[in-house]
């Protein structure tokens, strides 16, 4: 499985139009998670950034928000962002656009935002423009370092040091809370929390 670690400049440069990074003047990093909410594994990261009063973005699957909606409301509740991810985590380059922009307004039904994050990191061009024009402003936020915990040919230390050497203030860092990449993240979260807290991080939600 092959994927930038760190997202390199020139494909930020080609898509200018997503958010790669946030513009900030601080000593900060902005955590997301993708997938969710998990009944168990949502809870962990929840309970896991109360510990330093960080927060984060949560993008969020419409389907699970409507299987589990006392999670996704304790995520609001909690002071944190939310995005939408789709109903259905569909492949936009798997679809058409029609397919594509429904399963986003099926999401937005049970998902009020503005940030947006297509599934896989992977849309149309053709596709991107129409979310734009959609009537909740959508900002189509992607990533600068994604932790690989979805990785299962990777170690939990690997998952750990792909944040720890590759992040920078102003960053956006991707983890899932999801079955699949639980027991990475449940091993690099807490101790990322903890570093980067030790030299002065602040954890912040995306906003707009």
């Amino acid at each position: 499985m092959f994927y930038f670690v760190k997202i390199p400049y020139l494909v930020q440069k080609l898509f200018p139009s997503y958010v790669w990074e946030m513009n900030s003047s601080k000593k900060e990093i902005f955590l997301t998670f993708d997938d969710g909410p998990h009944p168990v594994h949502t809870i962990f990261v929840l309970d896991e950034l109360k510990k330093y009063n960080a927060k984060a973005t949560f993008f969020c699957i419409g389907k699970n928000v409507q299987l589990y909606p006392q999670v996704y409301k304790r995520i609001i509740d909690d002071g944190h962002a939310i995005g939408n991810h789709t109903y259905n985590h569909i492949k936009g380059a798997k679809c058409s656009n029609d397919v594509y922009l429904k399963d986003i307004e099926d999401a937005s039904k049970c998902i009020d935002a503005k940030l947006f994050r297509p599934p896989y990191g992977r849309i149309k061009n053709s596709q991107a423009k129409l979310i734009f024009k959609l009537k909740e402003g959508y900002k189509i936020i992607m990533w600068t370092v994604l932790s690989g915990d979805f990785d299962e040919a990777i170690t939990k230390e690997k998952c750990l040091n792909n944040v720890l050497k590759n992040t920078i203030a102003g960053d956006i860092i991707v983890f899932h809370d999801s079955e699949k990449a639980a027991a990475k993240m449940k091993f690099a979260l807490p101790q990322l929390l903890q570093k980067f807290n030790e030299i002065g991080f602040e954890f912040s939600k995306i906003a707009f």
